[in-house]
Order: C-alpha cells, then sequence, then structure tokens
C-alpha cells in the first residue's frame, strides 16, 4: 500500500509515539489508604490467576470497580469457540505469564495496549501484559487501520449488537498482538525500538525523503519503516478480531454485511494485507465467505 507523503509524515511521527509510549506499559494503581489506614474501596485490586503456577498462566489484576464490566467482556470473549481456545492456551501455557489488567488511561478510554514484553535465555516469550481501557464497549477506530473493528459501528447503532461485543473484540485484537509477539525474536523488538527514533529523527530533517540511503538501511535492519512496522502489527490484531467475530456473528443474519463491510475497508486501505484477512474468511467451519476470494 502507498502512502501519500503527507500522510507518512503524520504516521511516522504518530507510530514513534505509540511505539516508544509508555502508555503500554501502565500498571494497575497501588490501593490508597486513608488516614485511618483503611483501604478505599474503589482503589482495592483483586488478583487471580487460571493457572496454578505463579510464572505461568493467566493472571487478572482487576480494580473492584471495573470488576463487573470486566467480567461482562470477558463472558463475551469467551462465548465463542476461538476465544475459549485462545484463553485456555495461555491459561495453561507452560511458560508465558499473560497479565491482564483494566486501567484509567485518560483520553484512551475506549482503547487498549499491549507491552511489558520479556524473553527468557532461549529467545522464548515469558511476559507480556494487556492493558484495557475502563470504556473499551465504546468508541470505534478509524477503518485505516482497524477494519474489523470499525465496522461493528452501524451494527451497534442499529442493535444488533452491544457494547461487550466490541469490547471482546477490542481484547481479541490484544491476544493478536501477543500471539504475534510470541514469534517475534527479543533482539529484533529491541533493535526496532531503538532504530525507530534514529529514522524518524533522519527523516524529519532530509526533507522527507524515504529514499535516503541512510533510511533505505535502517528499515532493512527493522524489517521495514515506522509506518510498515506498525502497520503489520495492527493488521496482525485486527485478524485475530476477525476471527473472533467469525465465530461470534457466524449465525447472525447480518453475518456477510458485516464481512462485507470489513472486506470494503481492507481493499480500500490495506490491500497488500487482504490474504491475510481472506483466509480467515474462507477457513474451513466459516458459514459463509461473503464475497471473499
Amino acid at each position: 500500500m502507498t502512502t501519500p507523503r503527507p500522510l507518512f509524515v503524520f504516521l511516522l511521527i504518530a507510530t514513534t509515539i505509540l511505539i516508544l509510549s509508555p502508555r503500554l506499559n501502565a500498571t494497575p494503581r497501588a490501593e490508597t489508604k486513608t488516614s485511618s489506614g483503611e483501604v478505599r474501596e474503589s482503589e482495592r485490586i483483586s488478583a487471580r490467576s487460571s493457572s496454578a503456577s505463579e510464572t505461568s498462566g493467566v493472571r487478572e489484576v482487576i480494580s473492584d470497580k471495573y470488576k463487573t464490566r470486566y467480567e461482562a467482556w470477558k463472558e463475551e470473549f469467551l462465548s465463542t469457540d476461538i476465544g475459549r481456545a485462545q484463553w485456555e492456551m495461555y491459561a495453561h501455557h507452560p511458560r508465558l505469564l499473560l497479565t491482564i489488567t483494566v486501567a484509567n488511561n485518560g483520553k484512551n478510554a475506549n482503547g487498549a495496549g499491549s507491552g511489558k514484553y520479556k524473553w527468557n535465555d532461549a529467545g522464548e516469550l515469558v511476559a507480556a501484559t494487556i492493558v484495557l481501557g475502563t470504556q473499551i464497549d465504546e468508541g470505534y477506530p478509524s477503518s485505516v487501520y482497524y477494519p474489523v473493528m470499525n465496522a461493528l459501528e452501524p451494527f451497534e447503532s442499529r442493535q444488533l449488537i452491544g457494547g461487550s461485543v466490541l469490547a471482546a473484540t477490542k481484547i481479541a485484537h490484544e491476544f493478536g498482538h501477543v500471539m504475534k509477539m510470541s514469534s517475534t525474536s527479543q533482539d529484533l523488538y529491541h533493535l526496532q525500538i531503538q532504530l525507530v527514533p534514529v529514522y524518524n529523527k533522519i527523516f524529519l530533517s532530509n526533507g522527507y525523503n524515504v529514499n535516503d540511503p541512510r533510511l533505505v538501511e535502517l528499515a532493512k535492519k527493522m524489517g521495514g519503516n515506522p509506518v510498515e512496522l506498525w502497520e503489520d502489527r495492527e493488521y496482525w490484531g485486527e485478524a485475530n478480531a476477525m476471527l473472533f467475530l467469525r465465530d461470534r456473528v457466524a449465525k447472525e443474519k447480518f453475518h456477510c454485511r458485516l464481512f462485507g463491510k470489513i472486506k470494503r475497508a481492507v481493499e480500500e486501505y490495506a490491500k497488500d494485507y487482504e490474504e491475510r484477512f481472506a483466509e480467515i474468511a474462507k477457513e474451513q467451519g466459516a458459514i459463509y465467505t461473503c464475497g471473499w476470494k
């Protein structure tokens, strides 16, 4: 997909901020005590693990005030075969500890993020954290990089789905990020973190020339320029979101209308990644391919 230069400049700066932002490393607030030493109920944190091990499995760290909504989102995610399969995969993972928390991210209350990745000496991913915003059952991101989540908007407005479906789709998106990171080497990930600001600085000082030999060499080392890296990661997240929705709405009458809306957005904004989504639509077990070829 060819990106117009003004948009490329904007995306380059935005992706640099996203890649380096500590937002993905947000941690739940610690318990807050009053002068009498009592813990405020609104800040009380509940942690439980879906595995007997403290070094692997799924660890849910949820403040009491967000527990009810979180359980509704989780229940929706687990209502599908793919949601249950992915949850069980991490709940019984032999070495990976996946922490899931809900945090007040301010302006990003409708969003989510993943981070705090750690690898062992063998190069295997052993830790990751998913941070969910407090209102992920609201807000639809742009169709440019989020063709799956964005496609849900008209169906909620017509009351064909509820906010919990949107929330579960966002959870599936973050699970997609973690799965992709499981196949990414630690060295490559940290190299990208290190070189993205270098690329950005050169790009902004050379007249926005992506053909600068220095930038070409940096992109080669990183596996793509910063925008391409971000596109690839987000579309992997969206592919997993689509996998969840394929199961969730398979028997709904609006199934093909939803998949058709996703298809149009992918064709317009993510043509280079179309096969990634088409394979899910055509995968054995899907009731309809809905025009995907």
